[in-house]
């Protein structure tokens, strides 16, 4: 019965001092100095130790918290830097239900803002940039930003553009999938809102070629044209491709414009 009175005063001495550490924004190194250190000496050491109390106090914390906490010892930094513990840290905030998928980067658990995450919408025939900003009550310039877009013309070259989250309701209970968009160079915790995202194509390598292949393309006719990469897009997916195609529906394009100012 001592041993467990012990244990139980341990985690709350530790709790206390980890969350007062956080709300006056103390910094890593407080964790460190030498009036903080826990001493082996303490009667609590063997308690906080001990992975399983750690873990269940380690779980009250922040990602950054987390990573302060992880600078402690470590038998701390074993806990702290476990990817269970930093997926559901992550989660808790927004109340998310489940993450599937694992960053390329590690430092894309750092920040979990809402910036960090984005609605899928596959788009449509008739779709706009300011039609999407309109239905999902966002701003025009915040869709382009977050889709690395120069201009209207870009929309017509993908399948789906990111949408930023205005409402942090739209996280709860939901499922993000950790996806790096090439479009916006970027990784991002996505949220399908009609259900869980189409499978990849099975073969990577083929894709990753074409996709290559597809960026040469943009390139040269961006450069013989003169115009922004999203213009040059836009025209080579009216012409299913086709390079030549591509330039004539330019130069057409370009004519018009010429005699609608004559007249």
């Amino acid at each position: 019965m001592g041993c467990c009175g012990d244990q139980n005063d341990a985690e709350e001495e530790l709790q206390n001092h980890l969350l007062s550490s956080s709300s006056s924004s103390a910094s890593a190194s407080s964790f460190t100095d030498p009036s903080t250190v826990i001493s082996p000496m303490n009667s609590h050491f063997s308690a906080l130790a001990c992975p399983d109390t750690l873990r269940l106090i380690l779980s009250k914390l922040s990602v950054t918290d987390l990573a302060r906490a992880s600078c402690v010892c470590r038998a701390w930094s074993s806990v702290a830097s476990d990817n269970n513990m930093i997926v559901l840290a992550f989660m808790a905030p927004w109340k998310l239900k489940e993450v599937v998928g694992m960053p390329l980067n590690g430092s894309f658990w750092r920040d979990n803002g809402i910036g960090k995450f984005a609605i899928s919408h596959r788009l449509a025939r008739g779709d706009t940039v300011a039609s999407l900003a309109v239905k999902y009550s966002v701003q025009v310039m915040d869709i382009k930003r977050l889709n690395n877009m120069m201009s209207d013309h870009g929309i017509y070259s993908r399948e789906r553009l990111l949408i930023p989250i205005s409402s942090p309701e739209l996280l709860i209970d939901g499922i993000c999938y950790i996806e790096f968009d090439t479009y916006a160079k970027r990784e991002v915790a996505v949220l399908y809102l009609e259900g869980a995202p189409e499978k990849k194509p099975s073969c990577l390598l083929n894709r990753v070629t074409s996709v290559h292949g597809r960026r040469r393309i943009i390139n040269s006719l961006r450069r013989s044209m003169q115009v922004d990469d999203e213009t040059a897009q836009y025209y080579l997916s009216i012409s299913n491709g086709n390079l030549r195609a591509a330039l004539s529906e330019f130069s057409a394009d370009l004519e018009w414009e010429r005699q609608g100012a004559l007249a």
